[in-house]
């Protein structure tokens, strides 16, 4: 245990580093070491394992605050081969300093407002990403999610002591987990109890760890999780998979595991909130004379009419093609931009022929042309 290395980093962090800075380093480590990206990797598994158990110190704002202080002595019940803080001293003057302010103000420099470390306590959760294409988005999909979860040693049953023993009460604090000191202050001596620091305020101590748990009573196993994608989810939105995360401690409950979907882009589709755009190239006759058109939707193609003299640029909108709304029966809508593409490469029969062609047409066949120039006259003869 002596070679573990710091939780800090193992996530590429500085000590101190904020909650938001914890979770993005874990974030992006994830996105380095997880299994699906390194399939039969055992060095990335293996570091896949570290990053989950520094998170999981790091995240946990009393365990940091231990961490901070003490090490890994302060969070792993086995380190130092006792148990707790077993051997840890240089931080006594600060308890008893902690314990006065404590007495006289209710604490909040003191050891003695821990939670009881023996308490039930949920599990962490897991966080992990997944990425799928545009249309399992729409659909939704069954997504199998590989992840290493801490679960119940199978050896020890939990207790973190080797088969055939036990823990022993603790012979600092006599099983209490809390001992007592006295301090003589300028007001007089001033008695106070803190967390035992052998024990870690347990009241005992594994004097003979199990050696598949190294003690701590849990340990990593790889798992495949299926989880249910909702038709509609949207890029970076994330799915919670309750009892599916870290095993609890001292019978707590599991946390969960929580999936960040990513969405790859679709070549043809772009999704705002609930409705999809989608750009149609046109021929230009199908512009002037007005044509049925198919148009691709998540759902196969429908007809779409394009009228007489529909401009390049014009946006159509197709109820009800859009995406479903999350646990909801409702759908967004499809919008539709056609762009009339000008034909190139014309010969000289074809050049001929829309030269003819043009010149039949009167100003009344140009809306628009006539009314920009008649606005150029104007202003020209002011």
């Amino acid at each position: 245990m002596a070679d573990k290395r710091d939780y800090y980093e193992v996530l590429g962090l500085q000590k101190g580093a904020s909650e938001d800075e914890i979770k993005k380093a874990y974030r992006a480590s994830v996105k380095k070491y997880h299994p699906d990206l390194h399939p039969d990797d055992k060095e990335c598994e293996e570091k896949m394992k570290e990053v989950n158990e520094a998170y999981e110190c790091l995240s946990d704002p009393d365990k940091k605050s231990r961490y901070d202080q003490f090490g890994h002595a302060g969070v792993d019940p086995s380190y130092g081969g006792g148990g707790g803080f077993g051997g840890f001293s240089g931080f006594g003057d600060m308890g008893d300093i902690g314990d006065i302010f404590s007495s006289f103000f209710g604490g909040g420099f003191g050891g003695s407002s821990r939670s009881n470390p023996n308490a039930p306590r949920r599990g962490q959760d897991i966080q992990t990403e997944a990425t799928i294409d545009f249309m399992d988005a729409c659909n939704g999909k069954k997504l199998d999610i590989k992840i290493s979860r801490m679960e119940k040693c199978p050896d020890c049953s939990g207790s973190g002591a080797a088969p055939g023993s036990s823990a022993q009460t603790c012979s600092e604090c006599g099983g209490s987990g809390q001992v007592k000191t006295a301090q003589r202050t300028p007001f007089g001596m001033i008695s106070s109890q803190r967390p035992c620091t052998r024990c870690g305020g347990k009241g005992t101590v594994i004097s003979n760890p199990c050696p598949k748990c190294k003690g701590v009573g849990r340990i990593s196993v790889p798992k495949t999780v299926t989880v249910t994608v909702p038709a509609g989810i949207d890029d970076g939105q994330t799915l919670r998979d309750r009892g599916n995360g870290h095993n609890g401690i001292n019978g707590g409950p599991s946390g969960d595991l929580l999936v960040t979907i990513n969405v790859r882009p679709d070549p043809i589709f772009e999704r705002d909130g609930f409705d999809i755009h989608t750009k149609i190239p046109i021929t230009y006759s199908q512009a002037v004379l007005g044509d049925s058109i198919k148009v691709p939707t998540i759902d196969g193609s429908v007809n779409l009419t394009v009228p007489e003299g529909t401009p390049s640029g014009k946006v159509f909108r197709v109820k009800g093609k859009g995406v479903k709304k999350l646990n909801r029966n409702e759908r967004g809508d499809q919008f539709v931009t056609v762009n009339v593409e000008i034909p190139k490469g014309l010969n000289k029969t074809q050049k001929d022929l829309l030269k003819k062609f043009e010149e039949s047409l009167g100003d009344g066949n140009y809306n628009n042309r006539k009314s920009f120039f008649e606005k150029v006259k104007n202003i020209l003869q002011q």
